[in-house]
């Protein structure tokens, strides 16, 4: 693995009126401590808010944790937005309880990956640095 002269950066957000916000904070302290720089926008974000903090803190990945059942709505709201401001090449990643049916779905819609209950944080590290390493293609 390359050398890298700057700190990757990334955001973690709770969208919606979900707050439960455990698993956010732990895979936040888990990237940190691997590495990256992450800032955490707390409970209870509006998509608008979370588009407008990653373009702001030039974030390079956008992770959407939710448990609440409405990431079919959150998700591509987040995804359309980024790509209405023209940061479609920040790379949105969401976990949290997201059933395997819907993976399609939010795939189709510009969420590059899914973590469920259980995934290590190795499995986020390894989907991080691929995708950093290599561009998004940009429609």
């Amino acid at each position: 693995m390359p050398m890298r002269t700057t700190p990757v950066r990334v955001l973690i957000a709770k969208v919606g009126l979900d707050g439960h916000d455990r698993g956010a904070k732990f895979v936040a302290q888990a990237l940190r401590d691997r590495g990256y720089e992450v800032i955490y926008t707390g409970i209870r974000r509006t998509p608008e808010e979370v588009v407008n903090i990653a373009i702001t803190e030039d974030v390079q990945f956008l992770g959407i944790s939710t448990l609440s059942g409405g990431h079919k709505a959150l998700c591509p709201k987040v995804a359309s937005l980024l790509k209405a401001q023209g940061a479609s090449d920040i790379i949105l990643f969401a976990g949290g309880i997201i059933p395997p049916t819907d993976l399609p779905t939010l795939q189709a819609q510009g969420v590059r990956a899914v973590f469920g209950p259980g995934t290590s944080i190795d499995q986020i590290v390894a989907f991080m640095e691929k995708a950093h390493a290599k561009p998004a293609r940009v429609a």
